[in-house]
Order: C-alpha cells, then structure tokens, then sequence
C-alpha cells in the first residue's frame, strides 16, 4: 500500500468546487479568463485586511516580549501550543508507557562478577572459550525427524561422543555437579544450594542440531561441522592483552548459532565461578533435551518428568531458555526476550476418488482437488491484528518510547494507537505494508509445506494429501483453527460433491460422493500457545530485564555504549519450553545474542557465530547466576 504524502507546507490548499476535491494551488487552472474589474477590487481590499492584520499582530507580539505581564500570559499559551505539537508529533512518555527495570548487578557477590569479568577480557580465557564452543560444533548431534526412541537408533550414539567432549572440558562442573542421564542421552546437572527454601534457578539448552544438507556442502566457506574459529590465534607478545575487537571473526559450523552457545555458554559459565570458589545458596539446574529440532519427543518430554517428579510443579524461580535476543542501532540496544510462543498445528487434508486410466480421466483428479483446497486456504489468509494486550503491541509501544531512530511517522501511529481505534487501524495497515513479519507476529499463519500423490503417469492417483503448519496466534486457539478449516473445508466439499470428515466427525455426506476429504492432525501434536509470562513489577522479569541492561552496560565491545532498553518479544517458533509450563509460570526465551553477530542465520549454509558475540553470552549467563542468587526478586 502505497502511504499518502501530504502536500508541502509551503503549497497551501484550496477547494475548487467544480470537481469538489483538494489540490495544491499551483496546480489550480484558471477556470475562466472573464475576471471582472469588481472581482479585481474585493481582492485588492482583501490583501490590504490581511496586510494590517499582520502588522497588527506583530506589534502585540513585539509588546508581548517587552511585557512581563503578558510574558507570563504568552508562556502559558505557549506551553499549551509546544504540548500539542508534541502530541501531534507522537512524543511519548517512556516511563509511562515502557517503563524499564533499573540496573541489577551483583553486590553480595560482586568480588565474583569483578573477578570474571577481567578473567573474560584475556587472551587465554577468550581462545579456550572459543575452542570449547568449537569441540561441541565438531561433534554432529544430528537430530533426525524419523529416529527412534534412544537405544534403539544406533543415530543416537554420536550423543554419548558429545557427553565424553564435556566432561573432558569441564571437569570442575562433572566433579561438583550431580549430573543425571534422562532417556539415556538428555542431561540434567544440579548444583545444591545452601538454602533450601529458595527456589532453584533453571537454565536449558539443547545438545542437537539440524542435518546438512548434502547438495549444500560445497556451498559452505568452511566444512559444516569444523567448529572453525577464524581469527587470530597468535600474538605478538605473552604480555599483550587484546581487546575483543582485536579477535577477528566467526566460529563456523552447525549448531554455532542455534543452539550450541547456550550449551556451551551456561557451562562455561558454572565451570568458571566454581574455579574462583563461588558457593551458591540458591540452587541451580543445568537441563539439556537431544532433539529439540524435532519438537522435543525424546528430550524435553523426559526432562519434564523427570524435573517434575524430582522438584514439583511450579518448583523453579525462572526458567531461561534459547530464543530472542538483542539488537544493536546507531541509536539504542533493543533487547527482546521472549515471553509468549505461538501455537502449531499441523493439519493433513488427505483427498481419496476412484482409479482408473489416465485416458480416462475425470474432471478432477485428487491432486486437483487437493490444489483446490489449498488454493481455498491461500485465497482466504489469517487477518493479522493488532491487540492492546498482545506481546507484539507491548513490544512496538516499547520501541517507540525509547527508540529515536523510529520513523516519525511510525511512532505517531503507535503514539495515538493506544486511545484511537482509527489509529490502531491505519498503525495495521502501515505495519502491514512496511514490515514483512506482520502477519506472523500479529496473527495466525499457515504454510502448505507436504505434498503426496500419485504414482505413475498413466495411473489417475486414488489418493493425494497435503499437510498445512499453522502457528497459531498468541489470542486464538486450536480449537478456533480446527472450526474456521472445516467451514473452508466444507466449502470444497460442497463445490464437488466429496463427502467431508473433519476432525473426526461427518460434515458434508452427499448422496453420491465422487471421494473423501477427510482432515486431521497430521501428527497429533496440536499445540496451544504458550501461556504469557507475567511482566511488568514481576519480579523474574525485573530480574532479568535489569540484568541484561547491566550486561549490555559494563561492556566494552565497540557500539555498546549507548542506551539499552528492553521490549518483551514474541517467538513465532517454539522451542523445548513448551514441555515446561508445569514448571514454573516465570519462562522466558532469551539467549543473549546480537542479531548482527550471526553471519548467515540459523538451519542454512554457512552458519556462523561472531566469535565475540559468544563472549557476551558467557557473561550473560554468569550474570543472571550471581544476580539470581542473592536476588529478592524470586522465589
């Protein structure tokens, strides 16, 4: 949608009333060359009011700066004026509308944080540290869709390579930690407290990664799984202490961006306040699934038995998983943990009609009666909107209270959007235009991703299906999906005569059906969306949100010093933290990692991490154990 400029300021606007619409006035013709001499005469009286008007007006104004007594009077005025145009130009209250946590930093145990933030900053620490996210990238915990329960896939065995991998790198964290093997491969590490009564801190992570894909191997600067760090290695002098920009580049291979970090980084982070002595009197769990890339069927699902039947529901203070992360601006750094995941479900549409002879075809074979109701899907999308208590609302609020490199035009919108229904539509129809995630982080999705039939040429195919994944918006449900399908559904059904079984139940049932269209969940693993983390004076979340603007704070990486705010997010995917919402209400998806610090993204070619970038998550996640630990904040 092309967005409608207005006129320049100095182009005033004029009615001409023969078509009735509005142009500028130097596009307005002359609509009759007759001007009377009396037309000539009201104009010139009308220029010469206007002429004494104005000099009238500058003399008061003149007065009025001379004059304290209408100085006083003109500064009212004058507020109230600069007030309005604030408004109009969409200024906004940030601490009204997003008001952000204050910075939380260790004080009981800031001798530790002051310890390791200067152990972090040497060339030993740095190089180990890129080598022990490098060793697990070498190891390829390959998740497949089609494996079978641990013990019986021999697939799983490469797991067990990544379990010797770690206890050779961390052997303080395998000596002082009871570590606990759930369905054989996941793991599950728990560091004792001294204080009972406090609820244990919970850090996840996943072991697995995606396959490769063969065809793209060559395509890869570095081989997949090499686990490269390609900057130096070498300094001029054993004394010479480098910055982290000094460091060169990336970390290359699967799983270096998705998940291996957050492995990686909490168990460095462990490994390392156990070595300068740390004690924690809050517990902490380490809990790590093996498929995660897969929906979590034999991991998290273990690990959530298993922690529930060890600790109980609603047994952990926060839990922090892989997910968002930050982004740095010329301006701010945007922060955007994720407090609300989407739903999924995916649905099978599977057509079935008589044989026969390609010679002999019917009007319609099944696969193009299953085109003709995916094309019915695509025809009618999911309406993306807007909600005032949505996540995504929350977060565009955020942005544009604290975030000056905003388009003023967009933050306007989000401005009067918060009292204008007019505005919350026309901010919709912006985003919509502007902003190719909208319909994902405002609605509903759906994806034609599977499609099956026939066999031969010459053989009309008796059966075709497709299978559609929805993610489903953070305000619907399945069950609001499963009725809008069958009315779309019914409506094919109708159109060519198929008997109609949706979900289970008969919708359509002609007297002389030409097939069946039956739809269904594809795997049985229709998914709700993900109960909403509390905000706002919650204490986990002023926990975290004020440990990530300390962190970002005391960094010295290049770009940093500027203002961190923090923006809740939505994560659209879901992650193994589905599996835990038994486990404690305070869930947020987080792994403190700058969007600009990954070199090609997430389950493609050339996967790569900023080498630096995995610094930082270290000292995130060193942060939120000491701040946790002696925080008031939690349970």
């Amino acid at each position: 949608m092309a967005t409608r400029q207005l006129p320049p300021l100095h182009s005033p606007i004029v009615t001409r009333n023969v078509h009735d619409e509005k142009v500028p006035l130097d596009d307005v013709e002359v609509l009759s060359s007759d001007v009377t001499q009396g037309t000539r005469s009201r104009r010139a009286r009308k220029y010469l009011t206007a002429a004494l008007c104005s000099t009238l007006g500058l003399a008061l104004f003149y007065l009025s700066a001379r004059s304290p007594h209408i100085r006083a009077c003109g500064s009212a005025t004058g507020t109230r004026i600069k007030d309005l145009l604030s408004s109009w130009k969409g200024d906004i209250d940030a601490s009204a509308v997003c008001p952000q946590a204050k910075v939380i930093s260790p004080e009981r145990n800031s001798v530790f944080l002051n310890a390791l933030e200067a152990e972090y900053q040497t060339r030993d620490f740095i190089l180990k540290a890129y080598e022990s996210l490098g060793g697990a990238i070498r190891v390829p915990t390959v998740a497949y869709d089609d494996l079978k329960p641990p013990g019986q896939d021999e697939r799983w065995e490469i797991f067990g390579d990544l379990h010797a991998y770690l206890e050779q790198r961390f052997p303080l964290l395998h000596q002082n930690l009871r570590k606990t093997h759930v369905n054989k491969y996941a793991l599950v590490y728990h560091w004792q407290g001294s204080n009972d009564y406090l609820k244990p801190t919970l850090l996840t992570a996943h072991q697995d990664v995606v396959p490769v894909e063969p065809l793209t191997v060559k395509e890869w600067q570095h081989p997949p799984f090499s686990g490269l760090y390609d900057g130096i290695s070498l300094y001029p002098s054993p004394h010479f202490r480098p910055t982290l920009t000094c460091l060169g580049e990336y970390i290359w291979g699967r799983g270096s961006c998705d998940d291996k970090p957050g492995l990686v980084g909490t168990l460095t982070a462990v490994e390392e306040l156990l070595r300068i002595g740390f004690k924690p009197a809050r517990s902490i769990v380490l809990a790590y699934g093996i498929d995660e890339e897969r929906g979590g069927i034999s991991g998290a699902t273990a690990i959530r038995d298993y922690l529930l039947k060890t600790y109980g529901e609603d047994a952990f203070s926060i839990l922090i998983d892989e997910g968002g992360g930050y982004q740095v601006t010329d301006d701010v750094i945007i922060s955007s943990p994720a407090v609300a995941e989407k739903g999924k479900f995916d649905v099978r549409f599977e057509i079935e009609a008589p044989g026969g002879h390609s010679s002999v075809p019917p009007e319609h074979t099944t696969i193009g009666l299953i085109a003709a109701m995916i094309k019915q899907l695509e025809d009618n999308p999911h309406a993306p909107h807007l909600n005032r208590s949505g996540i995504y609302y929350t977060h565009l609020q955020c942005q544009a209270a604290h975030d000056p490199g905003l388009p003023r035009r967009l933050r306007g919108l989000i401005a009067r959007a918060r009292t204008s229904d007019r505005a919350l539509a026309a901010l919709e129809e912006e985003l919509a235009a502007t902003e190719p995630r909208f319909g994902a982080l405002a609605g509903t999705t759906q994806a034609a991703d599977i499609v099956r039939g026939g066999v031969k040429t010459n053989a009309l195919p008796e059966r075709a299906e497709a299978i559609v994944n929805h993610r489903i918006d953070v305000h619907s449900s399945v069950g609001a999906l499963k009725r809008r399908i069958t009315v779309l559904a019914e409506l094919i059904a109708a159109r060519y005569d198929l008997k109609l079984d949706a979900f289970g139940e008969t919708v359509v049932e002609p007297e002389e059906p030409r097939g069946v269209l039956k739809v269904s969940d594809a795997f049985g693993t229709a998914l709700e969306p993900a109960p909403v983390t509390p905000l706002g004076e919650s204490g986990p979340f002023q926990l975290l949100s004020g440990t990530i603007i300390g962190v970002l704070g005391a960094s010295n990486r290049t770009g940093y010093d500027k203002k961190a705010f923090v923006a809740p997010g939505l994560s659209t995917g879901n992650t193994d933290t589905k599996h835990y919402w038994k486990l404690t209400k305070h869930i947020f998806r987080y792994g403190h990692i700058n969007a600009g610090d990954s070199y090609n993204g997430a389950h493609t070619v050339n996967e790569a991490l900023r080498a630096e970038g995995f610094i930082e998550a270290i000292r995130f996640f060193t942060w939120v154990i000491l701040n946790a630990d002696e925080s008031h904040l939690l349970e």
